[in-house]
């Protein structure tokens, strides 16, 4: 059996009468769409309500399923201790959810509990629920820092754990939209804000799943939405399949995006394998990439293939420039895969007898020994993006005025402690945003005697 249908809602604990004290009529509109919502999940009558939660256990590496037979919870954080919720876990689904994910080796379990407690993402909508439907089970599942296509992949794996367990089941996306929407908002305005809000109202009234996957995350960052991965696992859930979406409602009254929307499934179409299609776009456009790319890149690209499949260290080949045979420089190695940054490993000067020895050896440092990645695996090297920086000579400079993120990179030294960031990085719009990155890199706090040099790169793709 297949999952019956699927709901986009937000959770502001203010839209619970007891927490809001009459400050919920603002949202009028979101808490009569909400309670639609319930009572089409009433209709149901499903054995098991599936909640993903951004506020349930997060870790940047794996999915965490709450274990255990039944979690409590209530509203007291929000002043409202007499709401409570009494829940029980569908065990056997969780652990079917579980078999599957080891299966494949992906990283979701019940691992790392930090909090048995509902939160309040998965509380504000079984308030509007419990007041419709008292039955079912629920399953809560948090988000993660992986990618977006791992979200998708993870909705996969939940639609095929309900047609192994036969669970009448629907999936409830929790999520607010963008919390910079308003200026008198507790987030403040970002013109990011209401953009976000504009396409993902856009996209989820079409069931346009996989335009998802164009939001670029430091655009979904500064519009400082919390529910985008939310969707994008029960987008996973409908993969190959068509679906009927209604737009019910969306809200920015209160500077906080609330969308609401419903999702009903009408059959198997195999057009709507999206992730599928997403990553041949993203295959063929790396192939391109790494044709049209320099001989720098290529020399990073084939240290990279070499080690990951083989463990072996390249020689330099025949061929290079001069400059990579005979000059000595620092260089940094940076891999992206989706989008996304998968490794980065550089030198500020030079290790190595020449250049091309400096990029061979970050290239497999970049692919295999960077501390805030896992290794690099032989079914990636097809969508990886690789750059190389090749890095001037520091210069020191008395004043963040003397920086440019556009033109300089920063190296910011106190004592021993040493923290480099490279110039034009995506994210990084001001100086502030650049000193503040490399100190916390190098472990400097923001009240030490820091010095600051500046270098420049010649970047090559």
């Amino acid at each position: 059996m297949s999952i019956l249908a699927a709901f986009m809602v937000p959770h502001p604990p203010m839209i619970v009468p007891a927490v809001g004290m009459g400050s919920e009529e603002q949202v009028r509109e979101t808490s009569r769409a909400y309670e639609q919502v319930a009572e089409e999940i009433a209709a149901l009558k499903p054995g098991t309500i599936i909640i993903t939660s951004p506020h349930s256990v997060m870790y940047a590496d794996y999915f965490h399923i709450s274990p255990g037979s039944s979690a409590k919870g209530s509203l007291r954080r929000f002043r409202a201790p007499e709401v409570k919720f009494s829940e029980e876990y569908d065990t056997d689904l969780v652990k079917r959810i579980c078999e599957l994910a080891d299966a494949e080796g992906f990283p979701a379990g019940t691992l790392g509990e930090r909090d048995a407690e509902l939160d309040h993402g998965t509380m504000v909508p079984l308030w509007f629920i419990r007041n419709a439907y008292k039955g079912g089970k629920i399953v809560r599942i948090g988000l993660s820092g992986l990618p977006f296509t791992d979200h998708y992949r993870l909705g996969q794996i939940i639609a095929r754990a309900v047609a192994d367990t036969g669970r009448r089941t629907v999936l409830v996306a929790s999520g607010d939209l963008s919390h910079k929407l308003q200026t008198y908002g507790p987030y403040g305005f970002a013109p990011e804000g209401p953009e976000y809000d504009r396409r993902i109202m856009d996209v989820c009234a079409r069931a346009a799943f996989g335009e998802l996957f164009d939001f670029d995350e430091n655009f979904c960052e500064k519009a400082a939405e919390c529910g985008h991965r939310s969707f994008v696992i029960m987008a996973g859930a409908f993969d190959g399949q068509q679906v009927k979406a209604t737009a019910l409602s969306h809200q920015d009254v209160t500077g906080v995006g609330y969308g609401i929307c419903t999702f009903y499934p009408e059959g198997s179409d195999e057009n709507r394998r999206f992730l599928d299609a997403y990553e041949k776009k993203l295959e063929a456009e790396s192939l391109v990439k790494a044709e049209k790319s320099d001989l720098y890149v290529r020399l990073a690209r084939a240290s990279v293939e070499s080690w990951v499949k083989a463990r072996r260290r390249i020689s330099v080949p025949d061929g290079l420039p001069e400059e990579m045979l005979s000059d000595r420089a620092g260089a940094f190695v940076s891999i992206h895969e989706n989008g996304r940054l998968r490794g980065c490993i550089g030198t500020i000067g030079p290790t190595e007898d020449c250049i091309a020895e400096e990029i061979i050896q970050n290239a497999i440092s970049a692919s295999s020994r960077d501390p805030r990645f896992s290794p690099i695996t032989e079914k990636e090297l097809k969508s990886l993006e690789i750059s190389v920086d090749i890095l001037g000579e520091p210069e020191p400079v008395d004043s963040p005025d003397a920086l440019n993120v556009k033109e300089y990179g920063v190296i910011v030294s106190c004592g021993g402690r040493r923290g480099l960031l490279l110039p034009n990085l995506d994210g990084v719009d001001t100086v502030e945003d650049q000193i503040r990155i490399a100190r916390q890199k190098g472990g400097i706090r923001e009240t030490d005697p820091y010095t600051l040099q500046r270098f420049r790169v010649v970047r090559h793709y």
